[in-house]
């Protein structure tokens, strides 16, 4: 009857009352306790206002990479692929995330249920973290690429489709479990998200948060300070015998590396560092903007991603205008930047290693791969006259020794 009465005198309370106690059902409903504060009408359609643009630019951005993958044969490569892989989960998030909390926003309170909640929070944690395993693939895929001993074959796919399917393996092994009872999916920040629990102080759900956030945010970003910490390393050893163009190419990647860096910490790092706070930190210690700003900027990834990862990279952008302006893409040298500075670090440890002679005719025969080098790397021939096929000189002393082959590993994008 208290219920009945309530319900019947909130029929004539005014419109920002009425909105509020929905609110607060809808809260009460999906997560089964009282909801935190909320965020004004104007907070929500604030809020709202930048899931769409978010939605739709990402949308868009991540679209547009693939229908390139797609149009054009020159993209199809090994690197390519784990850049795609990453745009597809960023488009699902676009597709099956944004339009919802963006919905909700725009009401101020969750429209689709307990059961909607729980979908909502697997699909777009389970595509948050395979974006951010991709990342830590794609890093480490070039740091493996730079110190290979042997060519890589640009045409190999195997080694990528093992890191996608890995990237999206890990991710659902770490999404599953609130599924079956170990922490649960439930509203986020005001209400208008769903997400893990991260307010449940309880030891099952406390273990869960303190995994996840070290197996899927802390160990991906170590991966890839590792991995690209030793890419520019290697950088700074070949400065001193560099050529002009090679040192703009190496600011270029520089520029890159620390950009990824910084944009992967201003994407995420506010979110796993106000999840930790929401668990372990004092109840009103988070305001209602402070919940959900680290949210938009997580789900912001999915719009810089692309322009990253893809438009940065100059054989996508050339593919990208000629799209637009009906044209033929331009041919140039499809090595990517990376093996330019690996052949260049190569080549100068080679210059400090002393040269081995032996007596061994047959080493000095052309191969396929030595063809493959001397027709590709003329320009780093000219730089490092040890970059050619190896020399052996037939002397009767070193008969004994055996011959050292050093090749240099070229990766095709």
């Amino acid at each position: 009857m208290i219920i009945s009465n309530l319900s019947l005198s909130c029929a004539h309370c005014p419109e920002g009352v009425a909105r509020s106690t929905e609110a607060t059902d809808a809260y009460e409903e999906v997560s089964g306790s009282l909801p935190p504060p909320s965020l004004s009408p104007t907070g929500h359609l604030v809020v709202a206002v930048c899931l769409g643009f978010i939605g739709t630019f990402g949308f868009l951005s991540n679209f547009l990479v693939l229908t390139l993958f797609c149009r054009y044969r020159a993209l199809r490569t090994p690197m390519n692929l784990m850049l795609v892989s990453i745009s597809a989960s960023d488009l699902l998030v676009s597709v099956l995330g944004t339009p919802f909390s963006f919905a909700a926003s725009t009401q101020g309170r969750w429209l689709i249920g307990r059961a909607g909640c729980v979908w909502y929070g697997f699909v777009n944690s389970c595509l948050g973290i395979v974006s951010l395993i991709s990342l830590a693939v794609l890093s480490y895929e070039r740091y493996c690429t730079m110190m290979a001993p042997t060519i890589a074959d640009g045409r190999d796919f195997r080694p990528t489709l093992a890191g996608i399917c890995f990237s999206w393996l890990y991710s659902v092994a770490w999404t599953v479990p609130p599924l079956l009872g170990w922490s649960r999916y439930g509203p986020e920040g005001p209400g208008t998200t769903c997400s893990v629990d991260w307010r449940t102080r309880t030891p099952n759900n406390i273990s869960y948060i303190i995994c996840l956030f070290t197996f899927c945010l802390v160990l991906p970003f170590g991966v890839i300070l590792y991995s690209y910490g030793k890419l520019l390393h290697a950088i700074r050893q070949v400065r001193s015998v560099s050529s002009v163009v090679t040192r703009r190419r190496e600011q270029r990647v520089l520029v890159m590396v620390v950009t990824m860096v910084v944009c992967y910490l201003v994407c995420w790092l506010p979110y796993g560092v106000a999840a930790l706070l929401a668990t372990f930190g004092p109840h009103d210690l988070l305001t209602p903007e402070a919940t959900i700003m680290p949210s938009l900027l997580a789900k912001l990834s999915t719009v810089i991603n692309p322009f990253i990862y893809i438009f940065m990279n100059k054989q996508f952008y050339r593919c990208f205008t000629a799209f637009f302006s009906c044209s033929i893409p331009e041919q140039s040298s499809t090595l990517k930047t990376f093996s330019r500075v690996t052949k260049t670090f190569r080549s100068n440890r080679q210059e400090k290693e002393p040269q081995v002679s032996a007596a061994a005719p047959s080493t000095a025969l052309p191969t396929p791969h030595s063809i493959h080098e001397s027709s590709q790397g003329a320009n780093h021939v000219a730089q490092s006259p040890t970059n050619q096929d190896c020399v052996v000189s037939q002397t009767p002393a070193a008969v004994s020794l055996k011959p050292k082959l050093i090749l240099v590993a070229h990766y095709r994008e």
